[in-house]
């Protein structure tokens, strides 16, 4: 006897393409409620890859996180900053509730060092988070990128971690393997979230969310709190704070 598709939306890890699938993956909220409730399983998923799409840093990429990062460090348990094109903030962490003890920044010495940094991380079990940054390159390197990714996802999986793989809006047309794959930009003092990729319908009608805002007119340009000084120095003006963090360099 042959089942009814309703019969099939039933077992589990099956839905329908035109909705979202709620049983995938546990989840972190992100502290957002607005976002929940477009997110299968209502916040960001662990144990795979995740994607934030955006253009020029300090837009609100990681206050957008910042809730999700401080559960994630629930369990005595890391983050790690693999790459980060800017010394994470300390004290700015620290009000927002992710331990510093519980940070680690890795500044790998090249791309593949990057790659690898952030799979050992992933798959160590030791991290309930892990950000990546590696900026973008030519066709050359697409496919061997996917594979990396690939693996990347696997490792998230084994080590029931958030990965979570920065990259510029200009990606969005490259294939990923990632379940979740956000884009954000800013408009009139709020934070655009759009979904381009889920379990489910892509969310073309963007989220508004008031991240990352001083007053309610930032100042053009201004950098979020989060990520105030590049690797080396912001040159000239006041010395930066002990950042107070586990930093390696390799």
């Amino acid at each position: 006897m042959k089942a009814s598709i309703a019969e099939l939306a039933r077992l589990p890890g099956v839905w329908r393409g035109g909705d979202l699938e709620h049983s995938s993956h546990p989840s972190i909220a992100t502290g957002h409620a607005r976002l929940d409730a477009e997110l299968p399983g209502r916040g960001w998923p662990t144990g795979t890859l995740s994607e934030v799409l955006h253009d020029g840093e300090g837009i609100g990429e990681i206050t957008f996180l910042a809730a999700a990062l401080a559960c994630a460090t629930e369990g005595a348990r890391l983050v790690a900053w693999v790459n980060p094109p800017y010394l994470p903030y300390a004290p700015a962490l620290a009000q927002a509730g992710i331990p510093l003890e519980r940070c680690l920044v890795v500044k790998p010495a090249n791309r593949d060092d990057a790659l690898w940094s952030a799979e050992q991380a992933l798959k160590s079990g030791a991290c309930g988070a892990v950000l990546l940054w590696l900026g973008e390159e030519g066709g050359a390197r697409r496919h061997d990128e996917y594979a990396w990714l690939r693996r990347l996802q696997m490792a998230a999986a084994s080590g029931r971690a958030m990965a979570i793989h920065f990259r510029s809006t200009a990606a969005e047309g490259l294939s990923t393997p990632a379940h979740l794959r956000v884009v954000l930009s800013r408009e009139r003092g709020a934070l655009q979230v759009r979904i381009p990729k889920r379990r489910g319908p892509p969310l073309t009608q963007p989220v508004s969310l008031a991240v990352g805002v001083v007053g309610s007119h930032p100042l053009p340009g201004e950098r979020e709190k989060l990520f105030p000084l590049p690797w080396e120095g912001a040159g000239g003006g006041s010395p930066a704070p002990e950042p107070r963090l586990h930093l390696l360099s390799h």
